[in-house]
């Protein structure tokens, strides 16, 4: 029951925050209503207080279960009032006002709205009144918070500053640990080349590992493939969704609807043309029916060539349906010995104390009373990973539990065990023999899950709104917490940093595993393992806080009000189940899929405060019509739609914050958006084809929008770029610059970025196909010194001079054209500089770009020398190009590069690579078939000649 006490405190604080602003506007209300205000206010903070100490407590009891969920309903209920009834009035006083109608002529057409408002506040007060008195009269006593023994403690406050991420770390793909005696075997049966096609079951409960084992293999194998594709099934899996998905990766392009089966799953033809003559690998992670597996298999055709297929499953029964011909082969995954858990729990541990470099040494230090580093060691004993029966789910929560709670003593971590398998016997589980059930294991994640801090648990509930195995995004995920009110600011930090430090957080307890990185080594990209995301799944949906339809779990419908509903499949069905919902009290609402099982007429438009349809096909222009009636909408995601226009009474959103139009055919944004002043994040445009977004000329000639922190995928025409009045501008992203006629000047645009980046700018993306605004840019007399981020792309040669002071710079990308030895000799000298690109975005290989890249390789003698000793933080080094010389790595070059990545048609050589003292991956991608045997070639020469002194070599992955 922990977990209403962050949830409600989130939503508690949100009504507070309207409240007051109800009891400061007078004229919204009746007389006499001031006062019922001000006493629900005075006695939902009461409630609020009181809660805090809930937190710090565990094991209430029934009574103190029920008495809490009264006051997570009437809080929703008294938001839902001031909603509303604010919605109502917004509407009519915002109408009055165009004509500048009298006060006394808006109170009289105002009045039945005010007066129902009246009604409803009146009702709320007793309400509270009856919990109050409630909680009194049944004996509710307030919670015992003295000595909570070995027990979860939500009490201890959260520390922001320990999640500040400030030990960036590249997500790298790690072997699975203790699989090494059967992988060989594995890795020979995807290799072999005696049979054409086969399928690998590899089987085992949930939390051995199984997808783990499945995913090393793909990932090491998949490039060996014409098309690969990884899909994730479930309990409740619509067979048409899966084998969509599977299209989607293999032909992206192609039509979902056509060829469709009698059964209405996509047919065999579909992918017949792409699989027949190529070979495939394909992952289908996690089935739970033979029935379900049958199905998949009747889709996937026979290739000509070779295929393997691998699935995950639980069931042995899944892995003897279907068998082939001698090609299948099954594996059954058993848990890790006691050593091999050792060896997991400390690699996860020290990841989740930021101690990358104490992972690849011996583990003695583990537990001594030495101090490595500055850090002093723990003493966490080894019953604590024997406890978990070998299970790599249950040792790695475990070991992220144990990383944020390192002032425990043995005395602590003994009472944990013996507090969580009470009935084992004191000595059942130290011999680290025992096999855990699966609610055994749920008992694990449940205890570890609940010792995080409230507003963490609140966030960490918002998961359950993405469906199994999705890749949810980072940014995607902190802005909707921000919209929905979980994160405020604290510390001196701002609600975006805040946010970050959650999500870490999150990291850091292994909640949430990183699986993609940006190019500045931030995470981009999550995911939640199956296990852990049920358990997240069941806890929103017995606190009402997040409705699932549709999803990959067989849940039960909601009984009451539905607040945040997540849409997760479109089909007959589940469009039925959600008609029985009441739906008038949805304020967030998330889709997957396709948009035309859409209940639009059951909801409550003007309610709604966060509106997601990131990915879904259907978009209809009507569905504009009712996005724009959704007054209170806070956060709008539109990316990767079929949206072609936004209407003009996008203006009447007066509360948005963020407006994602990414991937969409918006290529203008309408005047009157320049009327959202509470507007945050603009993002548009493609970063894939630099489509870009016009805005309107208002916007710099009004000097409004002044709450701006992202300007995202935007084109900037003729001389329209004043953005000096923006000075909460944080990111500043343009796609495009387009003049007028002989209109070349863009001194407003150099003026406003030399202005910001004095002031708040710290991430500055230019595209400039003409080049002529980014030479401008070396004429700027003081340089933006706060820039964290540098994009400049265009035909560049020199560099700017003022880059090599930017002391705050940590990811710079630069145009392929200024590739050349003394560019780097200058950038070397960044000592915050952790991810450097060369990339070529020209559309064509014109003749002038590849001139430019001839002239760089004679200016630097025909080789691309790094300097020695230089770039002494550099973790990322990547350059992309259709022709890339010689590039040469003297000894003692960037001595923490632990990833290459080399793109080209072309590429004369790499030389000194096995200088590189960190080198852990090394991705070689050619563009054409001609590059094939190059890639070969290199791959031999470095496996050769690169071995780290400790005897590892770094990881060579090939792409074609």
């Amino acid at each position: 029951m922990e977990l209403v006490v962050g949830a409600s405190e989130a939503t508690m604080r949100s009504v507070l925050g309207k409240l007051g602003g109800l009891l400061a506007q007078e004229y919204t209300l009746i007389r006499g209503v001031n006062r019922d205000l001000q006493y629900i206010n005075d006695e939902l903070s009461t409630m609020q207080s009181f809660l805090r100490v809930v937190g710090g407590s565990h094991g209430h009891d029934d009574r103190m279960k029920d008495w809490m969920k009264q006051i997570r309903d009437i809080t929703y209920d008294i938001e839902d009032c001031i909603d509303d009834s604010g919605h109502r009035l917004h509407g009519l006083r915002t109408d009055m006002c165009c004509y500048f109608l009298v006060n006394s002529v808006y109170e009289v057409l105002t009045w039945w709205p005010r007066r129902d408002l009246s009604t409803k506040i009146s009702t709320l007060k007793m309400r509270a009144q009856q919990i109050g008195e409630r909680r009194e009269r049944y004996g509710v006593n307030n919670p015992d918070i003295s000595g909570s023994g070995g027990g979860p403690s939500t009490a201890t406050g959260f520390d922001a500053a320990d999640n500040q991420d400030s030990n960036l770390q590249l997500v790298a793909a790690k072997d699975p640990v203790g699989v090494e005696e059967y992988m060989g075997e594995l890795e020979k049966w995807v290799t072999n080349e005696n049979n054409s096609s086969g399928v690998l079951y590899i089987v085992g409960f949930g939390g051995v590992g199984k997808t783990t084992i499945a995913n090393a293999l793909y990932r090491k194998f998949m490039d060996q493939f014409d098309h690969s594709a990884v899909v994730t099934v479930s309990q409740s899996s619509d067979i048409n969704t899966v084998v969509t998905n599977i299209k989607n990766q293999v032909m992206p392009q192609s039509n979902s609807h056509k060829q469709q089966g009698d059964d209405g799953i996509p047919s065999r033809i579909d992918l017949e043309e792409h699989f027949g003559e190529n070979s495939y690998l394909v992952l289908v992670d996690d089935v739970w029916s033979a029935t379900t597996w049958d199905q998949i298999k009747k889709v996937l055709p026979p290739s000509r060539k070779r295929s393997r297929i691998i699935v995950t499953t639980r069931f042995q029964a899944v892995a003897t349906t279907r068998r082939g011909e001698g090609g299948d082969h099954t594996h059954k995954v058993i848990p890790l010995g006691v050593k091999e858990s050792e060896k997991l729990f400390k690699q996860a541990f020290f990841e989740s104390e930021g101690r990358q470099d104490i992972i690849t040494r011996s583990q003695a230090v583990f537990t001594t009373s030495k101090r490595v580093e500055g850090h002093e060691d723990v003493m966490v004993p080894e019953e604590v990973w024997k406890m978990c029966g070998g299970l790599p789910l249950a040792i790695v929560i475990m070991a992220g539990y144990a990383a944020c709670n390192p002032r425990k003593t043995r005395d602590d971590w003994l009472k944990i065990c013996s507090s969580l398998f009470p009935e084992s016997g004191k000595d059942h589980w130290k011999d680290g023999e025992k096999d855990l059930t699966q609610e055994e294991v749920g008992r694990i994640i449940s205890y570890c899950y609940n010792d995080m801090p409230a507003e963490i648990k609140t966030c960490s509930l918002y998961l359950s709104i993405f469906p199994k195995g999705h890749k949810i995004s980072r940014k995607r995920l902190t802005r909707r917490w921000i919209a929905e009110g979980f994160v405020v600011e604290k510390q001196g930090l701002s609600v975006e940093d805040v946010a970050e430090t959650y999500f870490n957080h999150l990291i850091r307890r292994k909640i949430i595993r990183p699986v993609e990185h940006n190019s500045n080594l931030k995470v981009k990209k999550c995911i939640v393992h199956d296990m852990v995301l049920e358990h997240i799944v069941v806890k929103a949906s017995e606190e009402n806080f997040i409705t699932v339809v549709g999803g990959n779990w067989l849940m039960p419908p909601p009984s009451s009000k539905v607040r945040r509903l997540s849409l997760q499949g479109s089909d007959y069905k589940h469009a039925k189940d959600t008609e029985k919902m009441n739906l008038s009290h949805v304020r967030s609402l998330t889709m997957f899929g396709s948009l035309n099982q859409l209940p639009s007429h059951s909801f409550k438009i003007g309610i709604v405060q966060v509106l997601d349809l990131e990915g879904c096909t259907g978009f209809r222009k009507h569905h504009t019509k009712q996005i724009c009636k959704m007054l209170l909408l806070k956060y709008l995601s539109l990316r990767r739609t079929d949206t072609k226009q936004l209407p003009k009474e996008i203006g009447k959103l007066k509360n948005l914050e963020t407006l994602d139009i990414r991937e969409t055919n918006v290529v203008e944004l309408p005047k009157t958006v320049c009327h959202l002043e509470q507007l945050v994040n603009i993002l548009g445009g493609d970063k894939r084809t630099r489509r870009a977004l016009k805005l309107p000329e208002e916007l710099s000639k009004r000097k409004k929008m002044k709450a701006l922190r992202i300007l995202s995928g935007i084109e900037i025409l003729g001389g329209s770029g004043d953005f000096h009045h923006l000075t909460e501008l944080r990111k500043l992203v343009i796609y495009k610059l387009k003049t007028i006629g002989d209109n070349v000047s863009f001194q407003d645009l150099s003026s406003s970025i030399e202005y910001l980046g004095g002031y708040s700018l710290h991430t500055l993306v230019i595209d400039d196909e003409s080049s002529g605004f980014i030479e401008s840019l070396h004429y700027l007399t003081a340089p933006p010194k706060f820039l964290a981020a540098l994009e400049l792309s265009g035909k560049l040669v020199m560099l700017p001079s003022w880059i090599e002071k930017l002391g705050a710079l940590n990811k710079l990308t630069l145009s392929v054209t200024a590739l050349r030895t003394d560019n780097l000799e200058n950038l070397s000298k960044l000592e915050a500089l952790i991810s450097l690109t060369f990339s070529f975005r020209a559309k064509e290989r014109d003749p002038q770009t590849l001139s430019i890249l001839a002239g760089n390789k004679l200016y630097s003698k025909g080789e691309i020398k790094v300097p020695d000793r230089g770039f002494k933080s550099l973790k990322l080094l990547r350059f992309s190009a259709p022709l890339l010389p010689l590039l040469s790595f003297p000894k003692y070059a960037m001595p923490q590069l632990e990833k290459l990545e080399v793109r080209f048609s072309m590429l004369e050589g790499l030389f000194g690579v096995e200088n590189l003292a960190k080198l852990k991956t090394v991705h070689l991608t050619s563009d054409n078939k001609a590059g094939e045997d190059m890639t070969r070639e290199i791959q031999r020469e470095l496996e050769s000649k690169v071995r780290h002194t400790d005897g590892e070599m770094p990881r060579i992955i090939l792409h074609h």
